[in-house]
């Protein structure tokens, strides 16, 4: 057999969907972990540690390898479950007269297509609300409310929370960009001090700031109030019923997909076969659950 048939057959295009499936359970866990921040670290201390990692995950380089290959994982997985249907399909244009799929398969195993279809759709969704003005509009940064002693302001004044751990007071802040902070009038201030410095070009970038991805969405799924400059989605509890329904879908395309993909590569032993089936089976339901459970949580938060 050729080289190209074997990547055409359908035992490749199995073997490449266990394997991109498998990858991609491992993103879903590491996703969680970092989104359960949302909800299980309260106040600023929540706000600093999930918008601390979603700068980490923009801005790592290992973790933005990983990233690219999330993403083609996720397009090849999708395209790959395509083909593989389209070519079953035309394997057995007919059905069988005796034809009892209720009695030779599961629910889940006889809709995987029409699943996994319907999960690329909330990815596209999901990530045109998150990760994509994130990474291609101009968010308001992440600010904390700061009291100065001897000042005028009983209420606090507003700051950015830098990646370098300081807070620049607002009104002494000039944004350069996204995300860099220089220091308002430092030139002249330094002057003040050293007649003999010299401007050279704008004021010199004090630090840069993290963008707000924590209140863009609590207010994605929030109700209560706006959320630093974010106005409220209007359309949240919508969004939190479509997410818990993607949770669902999400759940029965594992709950075939994840022990079926050892089936395939051959992992297939009397001993460890039927732990992976159990373990998969937990696996599709604990975590869709957790992911569920956080836009439930927001939406209900004070």
């Amino acid at each position: 057999m050729s080289k190209s048939a074997i990547l055409k057959s359908s035992i490749a295009k199995k073997w490449w969907m266990s394997l991109t499936g498998l990858f991609l359970c491992l993103f879903l866990v590491g996703h969680l972990l970092g989104n359960l921040q949302l909800v299980f670290i309260d106040g600023i201390d929540g706000k600093r540690a999930f918008n601390e990692y979603a700068y980490f995950m923009t801005h790592n380089p290992l973790i933005k390898v990983m990233s690219y290959i999330t993403y083609l994982s996720i397009l090849f997985h999708a395209i790959d479950g395509i083909m593989l249907t389209i070519q079953n399909k035309k394997a057995r244009p007919i059905n069988y007269v005796y034809n009892k799929p209720g009695e030779n398969s599961s629910l889940p195993s006889r809709y995987m297509a029409v699943l996994g279809s319907a999960i690329l759709l909330f990815i596209v969704i999901h990530m045109a609300n998150f990760w994509g003005k994130m990474h291609f509009s101009t968010m308001p940064l992440h600010k904390e409310t700061i009291y100065i002693p001897l000042t005028q302001n009983p209420e606090g004044e507003e700051a950015y929370y830098t990646t370098n751990g300081t807070l620049l007071a607002e009104s002494s802040a000039v944004i350069a960009g996204e995300t860099k902070l220089n220091i308002k009038d430092f030139t002249a201030e330094i002057q003040q001090q050293d007649p003999s410095y010299i401007k050279k070009g704008d004021n010199p970038q004090f630090a840069e700031g993290y963008k707000d991805l924590h209140s863009l969405t609590m207010a994605f799924f929030g109700h209560d109030k706006t959320k630093e400059g974010f106005p409220l989605n209007p359309m949240a509890p919508l969004a939190v019923v479509m997410y818990v329904l993607a949770m669902c879908v999400l759940g029965f395309h594992l709950w075939h997909g994840f022990a079926s993909a050892f089936q395939t590569l051959g992992v297939n032993h009397a001993k460890y076969t039927p732990l992976i089936k159990s373990f998969g089976k937990a696996f599709s339901v604990l975590v869709p659950l957790a992911f569920a459970l956080i836009p439930i949580m927001i939406f209900l938060s004070k």
